[in-house]
Formats: C-alpha cells, structure tokens, sequence
C-alpha cells in the first residue's frame, strides 16, 4: 500500500483521485519564471511522485512561461490512465517575469491550445479559471464573460470540465449558474482559514476544494504551536500541517508542491500521520491565535 493510501480518494470532475497530489509550480526557476536549476532532477520528482501513487497533478502553462507544462511531458508522456492533470489560465508572463493578465477571448483560447500543445494532449481534464480581479486574494467583481468562453471551449471539446481559483463564495455561485464547477483551488491552510464555510458548502455538494499553498507557500508557516505538536508526533511541521488538512473536510485535495525528492517524500509520507484529537484542538487554535496578532 501506497503512503498516500490512507488519506483517501475524492471524486474531481468525474474521476477519482488521491487526496494527496502534487503541485508542479516549484519545479520552474526563481520566481516560477525560466527552466529549473536541475532539469534531470525536476523530471525525477515527476516520476517518484506518479510511482508513489499520485495521480493528481497541478500545472499551468504560465508556470515557467511552459516550463512545467513541457517538463510533465517529458516526464510522464503517454500519460498513467488514472493521471489528472489539472492546469489554469488567465495570466501570462512579463519578459521581467511578471503576472499579467490575460483575460480576453482570444488569450483565454490561446491559453487552453498552448496548455494542450505542451502536455502532448487533445482535450484538458480540468481548467481551472483563475479570477485576477484580486491578485493576492479574491476580489469581487463578475467572471460570467471569462467563463462564458472557457464553456464554449468546454463546448467544442477541448476542455472536460471547469473549475475556478482565487475567488470568492459569490462568484463560485455565479460560475455554477454558467456551468458545472467540479473544484475550487483557493489560498488555505492553517492559519488562513478565511474559506471554512465555503468548504464545508463545496463539501455538502460534492465539489472539491483545493487549497494553494497549503504550506503557506513563499512565507512557510511559523507557529510554536505547529512545532511542539510536530515535535511530540515525531513528525514535522509541513507534514502536520498536510494532515490537519486532510482531516479537516473530505473534499480537501492537497496539491503541495516541491523540486526536492526528499521533501516529495516527508509530504507524500503524511498521509499516514494520524492526528490525536488534543493536536487536532491546539492546531485549530492556529488560526484564532494569527487573527488576534
């Protein structure tokens, strides 16, 4: 049995998959922009996370630009049958490696062939629109335009299903009067909890929650709180962190992302960790504790 066994399997879109998967966004260079530090490493993690028993895998085509998108290729084309891969689009790449973005109809359908073009595929799992009406977090504001064309897209064939990042309760509920969503990939984790409702709404509904940066991301989680559970768990943080996750709603799909194989292993390593209900209470106190900072 696989180490992510025991953390279970949730349905996305219309396939099951692991609940523990990998985000391929690390694996550029600096600041996500130009090719990895070591490609032949970068191709390793691929291949150890897919023989470990992940099928699910986060991309975008603006990773790198394409950097990511051609490195799973390489890595892992022809594709495992139970593989998803799962990409996004709205954004492009500066020359300076800036976000920008890149929402009208011609960017958004350029991005979708780009996206087939460099994973070697025909039609996309999933695609994930990702709102940049709020570029370090959801703004509101309306998506119906920008979803409209990724359903015509849908439509044509290209696309199987839709999801949608970086967004708020409101505009998943417009999205879902435009098309099926069968995820939501949001900033999550320990002590940014600002999304606990709209989980628990996706998870009476059956739609998967995927949180970005579930290590906190380009400011890793500091708690004496995490620490000290860690250290009495015989674990370490990230992988308490990963478990909290995973027991706090069946629909969390965790998507955490490295270029290292030994920390691929330490994350992949903690769906066997079993969180006592005492650590459980002291880790949800994470949250209350940053707000009140």
């Amino acid at each position: 049995m696989s180490s992510i066994d025991p953390s279970g399997t949730f349905v996305l879109g219309d396939r099951s998959v692991k609940r523990l998967g990998y985000g391929a966004m690390q694996l550029a260079g600096p600041g996500v922009f130009g090719p990895p530090r070591d490609h032949d490493a970068a191709l390793a993690v691929l291949r150890e996370a897919v023989a470990r028993g992940v099928n699910h895998i986060d991309t975008s085509d603006f990773y790198g630009p394409h950097i990511t998108n051609q490195l799973i290729r390489e890595a892992l084309h022809p594709y495992p049958d139970d593989l998803v891969i799962v990409t996004k689009i709205s954004a492009r790449r500066g020359q300076d490696g800036s976000w920008l973005p890149a929402l009208s109809p011609s960017e958004l359908t350029q991005a979708v062939h780009d996206n087939l073009r460099n994973l070697g595929l025909d039609v996309l799992e999933i695609v994930n629109f990702r709102s940049m009406l709020g570029i370090h977090g959801p703004a509101e504001g309306s998506i119906e335009a920008q979803l409209n064309v990724l359903a015509e897209l849908q439509r044509k064939g290209l696309v199987r299903h839709i999801g949608l990042s970086n967004v708020t309760a409101a505009q998943v509920a417009e999205g879902r009067r435009i098309c099926e969503i069968v995820c939501v990939q949001n900033m999550y984790n320990l002590a940014h909890r600002a999304d606990d409702a709209l989980i628990d709404d996706l998870a009476r509904d059956g739609i998967a929650y995927v949180p970005f940066f579930p290590l906190g991301g380009f400011t890793p989680l500091q708690s004496s709180i995490l620490s000290d559970v860690a250290q009495r768990l015989g674990a370490t943080p990230m992988q308490v962190a990963i478990a909290w996750l995973l027991r706090r709603a069946p629909n969390i799909l965790l998507i955490p992302g490295t270029s290292s194989l030994a920390h691929l292993r330490e994350n992949l390593a903690a769906g066997r960790l079993d969180l006592p209900s005492d650590a459980v209470a002291a880790l949800d106190s994470i949250a209350t504790s940053v707000g009140s900072a």
